[in-house]
Order: structure tokens, then sequence, then C-alpha cells
């Protein structure tokens, strides 16, 4: 009997071991999960700041589109608009000189002054004609 009484002394003593032992984990455990939420959280948080930038340069992406085909629009005319002053009058202005001078980086004014161009006329001319080789 004291042989059987020691036997469940061991076994309670290693029931409480091991109750100790169980506790200690699921407290461990518990607090993993608390930081997990708190780490979701803020990935969260995080996911939702970074979709709203992309969805911001979105935007600006679709705005500078529409603005890249308007400069488009405005800018396909302008070789033909050249050609035509070219073809105007010869004599008086020397567009085919002002454009070989705005392609060795002369600035518009210096176009208005030696060319005796309009300063619409030497823009056009400069911005045309401006870091192209020379034929």
């Amino acid at each position: 009997m004291l042989v059987a009484l020691a036997l469940l002394g061991v076994v309670c003593l290693a029931l409480g071991g091991f109750s100790v032992r169980l506790l200690l984990e699921q407290r461990r455990q518990a607090a993993l999960i608390a930081q997990q939420a708190t780490q979701g959280a803020a990935l969260e948080l995080r996911l939702k700041e970074l979709g709203k930038r992309l969805e911001s340069y979105q935007r600006i992406n679709v705005r500078m589109g529409e603005e890249l085909g308007e400069l488009r629009k405005q800018v396909a005319n302008l070789p033909e608009r050249l050609a035509r002053l070219e073809q105007r009058d010869p004599a008086s202005l020397s567009f085919s000189q002002a454009a070989r001078l705005a392609g060795m980086g002369a600035s518009a004014a210096d176009l208005t002054q030696a060319c005796g161009l309009s300063q619409a006329e030497a823009d056009l001319v400069a911005r045309l004609h401006r870091g192209r080789p020379q034929d």
C-alpha cells in the first residue's frame, strides 16, 4: 500500500509538472498570436497605404497620357507649317538658313536678329531644328 501511495504521489507530481509546462506553452502561444495579430494589422494598414499610392500613380499616369496625346496633336502639324512658311517668300525670309543656324544651337533671339524672322517664327524654327544633325 505504501508503494502504491508513493507511486500515486510520483504520478501526481508528474501530472502537476506537465500541467505547468502546458500552461507556460499556452501563454507563449497566446503571446505569439497577439504579436502576429499586431503585425497583421500593421501589414494591412501598409497595404492600404500602398494601394492608395498605386491608385494615385495610375491617375497621374492617365493624365500624363492624355496630355501627351494633346501634345502629339499640337506637334503633328509643325513640319507642314514650317514647310509652308519656307515656301512663302524665300527672298525675304531665310528659313533654310535659320534651320541651319538652329541646328548649330542658335537661340530664337539669334534667329530673329540674323534672319529677320518674327519671334514666333524663330521659336518654331528653333524648336524644330534644335539638336538635329546638319544636312
